[in-house]
């Protein structure tokens, strides 16, 4: 008989993959803690109402949502954001602003499995709310950079391409679209990376061609590449909105720039991201080698809060997905190995020593070690190659004669050299040994 298997899309995590996965977690807490985000957690059933409110009808199709036995619509959630809006809505007046906060959470998705994208995932979110300025922004894409360059990426690894939905409805105001106009065209630029001039028929069927002079200008500020490019293509334009939006853009790139990340962020207005709710900035994290899809992506979003019932509250964030970071630290040969390695085994001579070498063992794990030793008696040999491929800094031996001597031998596992301790000094002795690393 066949043996149950995961459903598609849905990933067995055993224990080395889980390391690796704990390893990825492990570096965006600690980045996130340094930066002064608190972590919270949620449900991960909502009402499925929560979901269309924010996306629209439509987004049912792509949920693993149902009725539950309170006949109830609920749904596993797809994303935190709408979750995170409930939260800090419900509780704005006594938050203390700017409210910084990050999770690192499950989501279930029904789409088609492929590369880069699961059903099931962890993505790592970061938000902003109560602060509708650009600090807010320079501060989450500073964040960004160092959750992928914790792990060791540089700036030849990935970038953060930064563009702004609010700069395209003021220069198509300016152009002489109206706001329905606009949004057809970013529906456009949003698709026009993978679809070229196809991107453009649905504009077309809802308001007619666009005119070659106008289809040019359009084309021109979705291949900007830098402000000063940016500056000039407006510099004939006389819009106060849109001056004040480059005002906003040179303090953002300023701010990066001064904390020595100029080099990972690019101006991109090909970048709008399809989801309507974003109001402002928006941003992505790529590949530098282009074989990935995006890493990570957010923006602002001042009007989600409000939407959701909560009160009018400015918000910025992202979210950076497991299974991206992980095929990416894979490729650069970045995938930590040993994560869960023992910092200690211990090699034990027979019953008597067995006896003594256990009072060590618990005493060494309630300080914090990891200590690991073999349940059944094994020759020297045996033992010192399990010490070896346990990825073990160092083995202690408890044999016949370091029992009748009352000491204990410390073998460095790296560079093979030993020396003796009392057995009463063992846990300062291998305190010692391993902060020497």
């Amino acid at each position: 008989m066949a043996g149950f298997q995961s459903l598609p899309g849905f990933r067995d995590f055993y224990p080395e993959d889980f390391s690796r996965r704990q390893h990825i977690f492990r570096v965006w807490r600690q980045t996130a803690s340094a930066f002064g985000f608190q972590e919270y957690d949620a449900p991960v059933l909502e009402p499925l109402e929560l979901y269309k409110t924010k996306s629209g009808d439509e987004i049912e199709a792509q949920l693993f949502s149902f009725k539950d036995k309170g006949d109830r619509e609920v749904s596993l959630r797809p994303e935190m954001t709408p979750t995170v809006c409930r939260m800090v809505g419900a509780k704005a007046g006594a938050l203390k602003r700017p409210i910084k906060w990050f999770s690192i959470a499950e989501f279930y998705r029904y789409e088609r499995a492929q590369k880069g994208r699961l059903r099931a995932f962890h993505q790592f979110n970061a938000d902003i709310f109560g602060e509708a300025g650009p600090e807010a922004e320079i501060e989450l894409i500073a964040l960004l950079v160092q959750c992928l360059a914790g792990f060791g990426l540089t700036k030849d690894d990935f970038y953060v391409r930064l563009s702004d939905r609010d700069l395209w409805f003021f220069y198509l105001e300016a152009l002489g679209f109206n706001e329905e106009q606009s949004r057809a065209l970013l529906t456009a630029v949003d698709r026009f990376e993978k679809m070229g001039d196809d991107a453009f028929k649905g504009y077309a069927e809802a308001h007619g061609a666009l005119p070659a002079d106008q289809k040019d200008k359009v084309l021109a500020f979705l291949k900007v590449k830098g402000l000063a490019e940016l500056e000039a293509t407006l510099a004939p334009f006389k819009s106060d909105k849109l001056s004040a939006r480059l005002t906003d853009w040179r303090k953002v790139l300023a701010g990066l720039a001064a904390m020595g990340l100029g080099d990972f962020v690019c101006v991109d207005l090909a970048v709008v991201r399809g989801l309507a709710y974003y109001t402002g900035f928006v941003f992505e994290a790529f590949d530098r080698k282009g074989d990935l899809r995006a890493l990570a992506g957010g923006g602002r979003y001042n009007d989600l809060v409000k939407k959701l019932g909560g009160p009018d509250l400015p918000a910025v964030g992202f979210a950076i997905g497991d299974v991206t970071t992980g095929l990416l630290l894979e490729q650069r040969g970045l995938a930590p190995a040993h994560v869960t390695a023992p910092d200690v085994y211990v090699v034990i001579g027979g019953e008597a020593e067995r006896k003594a070498a256990f009072a060590d063992i618990h005493a060494l794990r309630a300080a914090g070690f990891k200590a690991e030793y073999p349940f059944r008696e094994l020759a020297f040999g045996k033992q010192f190659k399990a010490a070896s491929e346990s990825g073990a800094k160092l083995a202690l031996i408890y044999g016949g004669d370091e029992l009748a001597k009352g000491i204990v031998k410390v073998r460095n596992l790296t560079d093979r050299t030993e020396h003796e301790v009392p057995k009463n000094q063992v846990i300062a002795a291998v305190r010692d040994s391993l902060s020497g690393d």
